[in-house]
């Protein structure tokens, strides 16, 4: 039988983490967390759990994972995040293929669970996602914070049935603050490539809430789901907002006057 490595990053997770690992444990043959100095109980938890723990200061979501995979010892990672648990379905599916994997990767279902309840429409749902993968062919890229893993074309890819379960959000202001925060850091990784906000500030966010509502359905989930699909917009909306002032602050500097000084030579 194979070995899998869980692999977590962690920063200030005391309220989830616990829920993380008695999910994995029946996978994985050991528990790697990459912590990025928390000021709870999260490094005591995952001590107790079992779990090595190293630690780094966060320098990006994508870079942190790339990180933390090296400190496995096992070929096949994975990956899952504090506030992420693996179904008893999803549990059994990785028990088959740990019998001898036929693929280099795996993706599977993450289901989100938001006010109370789990979404199964909408942009949420099935929000496919690699997890389980070889790491001597894959690496951690996209843009932050919507990192992915990146595979080599010829890769084999294998589906697993089962729901990784999200529990995102407790109630709708913690998604508006969350939406802050994620929409600045996308707006800063846009920026260092070169993008511009352009009528995307307007085209996209409309096309997102329409996409999540009508097309995916979201309005069969109520009004979770006119709310995510609400949020999901507005979070396109404020990305571009941002990036767009990042773009005129740079305008700006380079548009300066530079004053010489008569006596300069």
């Amino acid at each position: 039988m194979e070995k899998i490595s869980a692999v977590i990053i962690t920063y200030n997770e005391e309220s989830k983490l616990a829920r993380c690992i008695e999910s994995v444990k029946p996978v994985a043959d050991e528990l790697i967390i990459l912590d990025s100095f928390s000021t709870d109980n999260t490094v005591k938890i995952a001590l107790q759990a079992g779990a090595i723990v190293h630690q780094q200061t966060f320098h990006g979501y994508k870079e942190q994972k790339n990180a933390a995979m090296q400190f496995a010892s096992h070929n096949y990672i994975l990956s899952i995040d504090a506030d992420e648990a693996l179904s008893v379905e999803l549990i059994n599916s990785i028990l088959t293929v740990k019998e001898g994997f036929a693929c280099r990767a795996y993706t599977m279902n993450r289901c989100n669970f938001f006010c109370g309840r789990f979404i199964h429409h909408g942009l949420w749902y099935p929000d496919k996602k690699i997890r389980l993968f070889d790491k001597r062919i894959a690496h951690w890229g996209g843009m932050n914070p919507h990192d992915k893993i990146v595979l080599p074309e010829t890769a084999s890819v294998c589906h697993l049935e089962g729901d990784l379960f999200h529990y995102s959000f407790g109630s709708v202001s913690e998604y508006i603050k969350r939406n802050e925060e994620i929409s600045t850091i996308a707006a800063a990784s846009l920026y260092t490539s070169g993008h511009r906000s352009g009528i995307r500030i307007f085209v996209n966010p409309f096309w997102r809430f329409i996409k999540s509502y009508f097309l995916k359905r979201g309005f069969l989930d109520g009004y979770p789901g006119f709310i995510i699909a609400k949020n999901i917009a507005a979070q396109a909306y404020l990305k571009y907002k941002k990036l767009n002032k990042l773009n005129k602050k740079k305008e700006n500097i380079l548009e300066e006057p530079v004053s010489v000084s008569l006596t300069d030579k």
